[in-house]
């Protein structure tokens, strides 16, 4: 036991709607008895990635006494909600069909901030030669969500996929990033030097290699020491990993400049 930041769920102004079921990408939260409850002490990081989720502001954040985080027992839980029937949404039909892949993510509501989502490519626009005005380029994100704390590690975008995993200030300092290096591959996002239980990223990963069956890693760092913290997360997740994938480097300068770029 340890005092630590913990979610807290306030049952008077809880209404059950279950929007911060999916928010929760640890399993923590279900539904029980019409309220939302936190399900075992040992699942919860204290993040606190479903505040904003709650319609009506009843959850919070407390310190107390509780067991450890336990990132066993988070994937022990997620692959026990993945074996069990998903009913299917009542959600409102999504204009413009084919163009967004809604997948199911758990039981209870479907906010858009925790839901897997799964997009159409973009055909890519050439930017005309000789000057004129500028041509907007398109977004080349395949998914949603993308930060490495909310992504299913099994997703479909990451089956069989080439996966970039990008430190958070990487793609503000690459002009091209969505066409150089986001085009036809699945994103997450992370912060070696503010993220916490950075524990958990590492069993993503390892899921990622081993039941995704990912093509490539892609690791993407500023020159900053602090983000080399995220090339040996990967590079332990790599060890770890009964498969075997490459993983490349790719360091950037503070002005987008690709300083290094090699299979490590």
């Amino acid at each position: 036991m340890a005092i630590r930041k913990m979610v807290k769920i306030d049952e008077e102004l809880c209404t059950g709607c279950g929007d911060c079921v999916p928010a929760c990408a640890e399993g923590a939260i279900e539904i029980v008895d019409g309220v939302a409850k936190l399900v075992a002490d040992n699942l919860c990081d204290g993040l606190g990635a479903c505040l904003g989720d709650c319609p009506e502001g009843a959850i919070s954040i407390e310190e107390r006494e509780a067991d450890e985080f336990d990132v066993n027992a988070v994937e022990e839980r997620l692959n026990k909600n993945r074996e069990q029937p998903i009913a299917q949404p009542t959600t409102p039909a999504r204009p413009a069909a084919g163009m967004i892949h809604d997948h199911a993510h758990g039981p209870g509501g479907g906010c858009p901030g925790a839901k897997m989502i799964q997009f159409d490519n973009p055909s890519p626009v050439e930017i005309p030669m000789g000057g004129g005005d500028a041509v907007p380029q398109p977004s080349m994100l395949r998914q949603w969500p993308i930060q490495l704390h909310l992504v299913p590690p099994t997703a479909p975008y990451f089956k069989n996929s080439d996966v970039v995993l990008a430190a958070d200030c990487v793609a503000f300092a690459i002009g091209d990033f969505h066409r150089t290096y986001l085009k036809d591959h699945s994103l997450a996002i992370a912060c070696p030097k503010l993220d916490s239980n950075q524990d958990i990223y590492l069993s993503k990963l390892v899921s990622m290699i081993d039941e995704a069956r990912i093509n490539t890693l892609t690791v993407m760092i500023m020159q900053v020491p602090c983000c080399g913290g995220l090339l040996q997360l990967a590079k332990q997740a790599a060890e770890q990993a009964q498969r075997k994938v490459p993983v490349k480097q790719v360091v950037v300068g503070l002005r987008g400049e690709i300083l290094a770029e090699d299979w490590v």
